[in-house]
């Protein structure tokens, strides 16, 4: 199948040679001019030939992914499918679905996981649109997903909504590790951690890919000495939280891992100093100075 991936970077590029290495047709484009293939997206879309064309962005949410999905409204046409595989918001991915419905334009929001490792396992698709418009990108969605690992989960929108729920859940896991690590390193009973974390790997229930990772990290740099204590957050575990708070579903899990970040980026924390004079003035509890 012919098509053009908007956004050579970890992940587009990986995608474009796993699917090239599975006999598709990619030609790529970067702004980056180091690193594309054409020089712009018109061109792009001139190189893929006949309808239905088929043009799959992979660049960052928000403002980058409105103004290629704007820009390949005016250049593609009736037939033609555009593919949003960022961590767009859902919302904005519906938004875009009707405007670009309206040119005849199809879309499709496609949730990805799987990081730098897709390449070579494969990505984990959840993909939002109609059956029709999934149907034509469907060679492709194939071909990028391991067995079992491509779900159409609903209209458009829905692939965007499962990657954000996903995403939330991701928060959750790896706040569990770090607390249960963080609690092995503290005990007075000498526990090495490492080893427990590489045990889990086998017959676990806890076991899983991300616990892999933990461990290959701790491998790479033992008590992860050279990482700092500050966690970003990409913005999909906010968007979790407010659909949380909207459909009145309790996310108690999520919603903590969420805080716990944004505590991780304070050295001097405004809340700490409230817990630390309110203890002092109610009960007399000794206060740690500046």
């Amino acid at each position: 199948m012919r098509l053009g991936i908007v956004g050579l970077g970890r992940m587009g590029a990986n995608m474009m040679e796993r699917l090239r290495s599975r006999g598709h047709d990619v030609t790529g484009y970067d702004r980056n001019p180091a690193t594309s293939e054409t020089a712009s997206l018109e061109t792009l879309v001139g190189a893929l030939g006949e309808t239905p064309r088929v043009v799959w962005s992979m660049v960052p949410a928000g403002a980058p992914t409105e103004q290629v999905v704007t820009t390949l409204a005016g250049l593609l046409g009736p037939g033609d499918v555009v593919v949003d595989g960022g961590n767009s918001n859902w919302r904005d991915s519906r938004r875009r679905g009707e405007v670009l419905a309206e040119r005849g334009i199809g879309f499709v929001d496609a949730g990805v996981s799987g990081g730098v490792w897709g390449r070579e396992l494969g990505y984990c698709l959840m993909v939002g649109g109609s059956e029709e418009n999934v149907g034509v990108v469907r060679p492709v969605l194939e071909d990028l997903a391991p067995e079992g690992g491509l779900a159409h989960v609903g209209p458009a929108g829905a692939g965007h909504f499962t990657k954000m729920v996903h995403n939330g859940i991701e928060y959750g896991l790896m706040q569990a590790y770090g607390e249960g690590y963080e609690l092995l390193q503290a005990s007075d009973l000498g526990i090495d951690a490492d080893a427990a974390l590489r045990a889990w790997r086998e017959g676990s229930v806890v076991r899983s890919w991300l616990l892999d990772l933990l461990v290959r990290a701790l491998d790479e740099d033992p008590g992860l000495e050279h990482v700092a204590a500050w966690a970003d957050d990409s913005g999909e575990g906010r968007w979790t939280v407010q659909e949380a708070v909207n459909h009145a579903v309790p996310a108690p899990v999520i919603s903590a891992a969420l805080y716990a970040r944004f505590a991780s980026r304070q050295t001097d924390a405004p809340a700490m100093k409230v817990v630390a004079a309110l203890r002092r003035q109610f009960g007399g509890h000794a206060v740690r100075e500046t």
